[in-house]
């Protein structure tokens, strides 16, 4: 990474429920002969020192793929702004890469300009693609922390609308930019 851009910790989530994939851990599910997660994790892992899994099961499987582990605080799966706010918890670092374990193509160069545009404008930045935010594709500064324990006591369960109580900043992408493909049914596994 530039020596211009300051050491950042990764979080990829990969709590959720898998429902859309019958029940089965996205991350762990293979595509192209290794698990999802796996080339998240081999993209990301040269960026960051700190790179956390945010997982409700299958703990053991992921450890190979992280320097640090979390899970939700509360049970039955509560959702991504959940798995966020225990990410944030524990990042080692000021700025923190959000990303989904189900996005296997996502590259450095994304990361990188989401980067560079969250720490000049010394805000959240935020993928939007076609008009719509992607919260999936996001790097927050970890200040960010109290902000979402409020809203998620509050009763807000959207990570969108958490992050955007802040100031976000948008990285425009087309609306075809294949990095942002999430392979979250079992069908897109296929290609």
């Amino acid at each position: 990474m530039p020596d211009a851009l300051p050491p950042c910790s990764i979080l990829i989530l990969a709590g959720g429920r898998g429902q859309r994939m019958g029940g089965r851990d996205k991350g762990l599910v293979d595509w192209h002969g290794v698990p999802l997660v796996a080339h998240v994790q081999r993209v990301v892992r040269p960026l960051s020192n700190d790179l956390v899994i945010s997982c409700n099961r299958n703990q053991a499987a992921y450890r190979a793929y992280a320097d640090q582990l979390v899970g939700d605080a509360e049970a039955d799966y509560p959702g991504p702004l959940a798995g966020v706010i225990a990410g944030l918890k524990v990042a080692r670092h000021e700025w923190v890469v959000l990303l989904a374990c189900d996005a296997p193509l996502v590259d450095q160069g994304l990361i990188e300009d989401l980067l560079r545009l969250a720490v000049t404008s010394d805000s959240a930045a935020m993928v939007r693609q076609g008009g719509y935010w992607q919260p999936m594709f996001s790097v927050l500064p970890r200040r960010v922390l109290p902000v979402l324990e409020q809203a998620w006591a509050a009763g807000e369960r959207s990570l969108q609308k958490a992050l955007l109580r802040e100031n976000v900043q948008g990285l425009e992408c087309a609306e075809g930019d294949r990095r942002l493909s999430n392979f979250n049914s079992p069908e897109l596994l296929l290609g």
